[in-house]
C-alpha cells in the first residue's frame, strides 16, 4: 500500500472511537453508583478528537446524556463533520476534486 499512514489513521479512529464508547459507560456506571464522574467537556473532547460516532454509540447504548440537548445536538452534528471531513479526504485522495 502506497499510504501506510492511512492504516494509521484508521487504527487511531477506531481506537478513540472505542475510548469514547466505554467511557460514557463508565461515566454512566459511576452516575448510578453516585461517584466521581468523567467531566462533560472530556466527553466532547473524546468526540472532537475523531470520537463522534463511539459518543452517539456509548449515548445510545448506555442511555446516557440522552436528556441534555447539548449532547443531542452537538454529539450528532459533530459525527456528521468528522463523515464529511472523512468524504472530503476520500475524494481528494482519488483525485476527484
Amino acid at each position: 500500500m502506497d499510504r501506510p499512514w492511512l492504516w494509521v489513521l484508521m487504527g487511531y479512529l477506531l481506537l478513540i472511537n472505542l475510548i469514547a464508547f466505554f467511557t460514557f459507560g463508565a461515566d454512566k456506571r459511576r452516575a448510578k453508583k453516585d461517584r466521581w464522574r468523567v467531566p462533560e467537556k472530556t466527553l466532547f473532547l473524546l468526540a472532537l478528537l475523531g470520537g463522534g460516532l463511539g459518543a452517539l454509540l456509548g449515548m445510545h447504548a448506555f442511555h446516557h446524556k440522552t436528556k441534555h440537548w447539548y449532547f443531542r445536538v452537538f454529539i450528532p452534528l459533530i459525527l456528521l463533520a468528522e463523515i464529511a471531513g472523512g468524504v472530503c479526504l476520500w475524494l481528494r485522495l482519488s483525485g476527484r476534486i
